[in-house]
């Protein structure tokens, strides 16, 4: 590493380095989300043709530089054929900060979900005495962590935003170690693959092709089961799932009247 300057932010005057890096010398975070080769792509053709203009971000831990935003770049970089590459040097309390960050591609709730389930699991590796409330200031949507056991460890292919506004009303953070809520998560995962097994049965059972209408199931499922505009529901994590997965074997053709395939 190569220190170019010293500065402090502008918002909240946290000093910060700026520096040149040989690519070998920044290390992966093992939380960080899957990369996409079409993006990867793209920002190659856009350094190849502007240069290399914006930063990455990179936190110092363990004596090593993990990058935490510009992992696409880091990448492309590397791809370019790049011995070394601009980075702003953050402080280490940073490090478990990587959902705040990915600025180059807004992530979908799945990847949101398995870049969680991977942070949480770090937590769990480092300290599984931690509760599991006290990771509200990194992991905000406690659903993430739920979807991410379901996607990581149970199904790779589960369609987690046709969940998303449902486990949002009924997944909260535990009062829980992270040993004993790893668990709880896995039993949550179970029972929310369990619910998307009776959409795919119902969706078989209707014999549509469009598998954007397994969505419109879980929809009518919930409206079915708890109203037309839920804004809250009381009822526990696995009632609710169980509440839905009734509902949802309980529809027929006739309640998607009007609905285009």
């Amino acid at each position: 590493m190569k220190v170019l300057a010293s500065f402090e932010d502008p918002v909240k005057r946290q000093p910060l380095k700026l520096a040149i890096f040989r690519l070998e010398e920044i290390s992966i975070p093992p939380f960080q989300r899957d990369i996409s080769e079409s993006l990867k792509k793209h920002l190659e053709m856009a350094i190849e043709k502007l240069g290399f203009l914006t930063p990455i971000v990179v936190v110092p831990k363990d004596g090593k530089y993990y990058v935490v935003d510009g992992r696409h770049r880091l990448e492309a970089m590397r791809d370019l054929g790049a011995r070394e590459i601009l980075a702003i040097v953050v402080d280490e309390s940073l490090y478990h900060y990587i959902l705040e960050f990915n600025t180059e591609k807004p992530p979908n709730v799945k990847e949101k979900s398995k870049q969680a389930y991977r942070l949480y699991m770090d937590f769990y590796r480092e300290d599984p005495q931690l509760k599991e409330e006290d990771l509200f200031t990194y992991l905000k949507e406690p659903m993430l962590i739920t979807f991410g056991f379901a996607i990581e460890e149970k199904d790779s292919r589960f369609p987690a935003s046709f969940y998303e506004n449902f486990l949002a009303k009924i997944d909260g953070f535990l009062e829980l170690t992270l040993e004993e809520a790893v668990e709880e998560r896995r039993r949550r995962a179970e029972a929310l693959i369990d619910l998307n097994r009776v959409v795919n049965e119902k969706y078989g059972e209707f014999g549509w092709e469009n598998a954007l209408l397994k969505g419109e199931i879980v929809r009518k499922a919930i409206q079915r089961a708890y109203g037309l505009r839920v804004r809250t529901i009381g009822e526990d994590f696995f009632t609710a799932i169980e509440r839905v997965k009734e509902a949802c074997q309980e529809l027929t053709v006739e309640d998607f009247k009007g609905l285009e395939e």
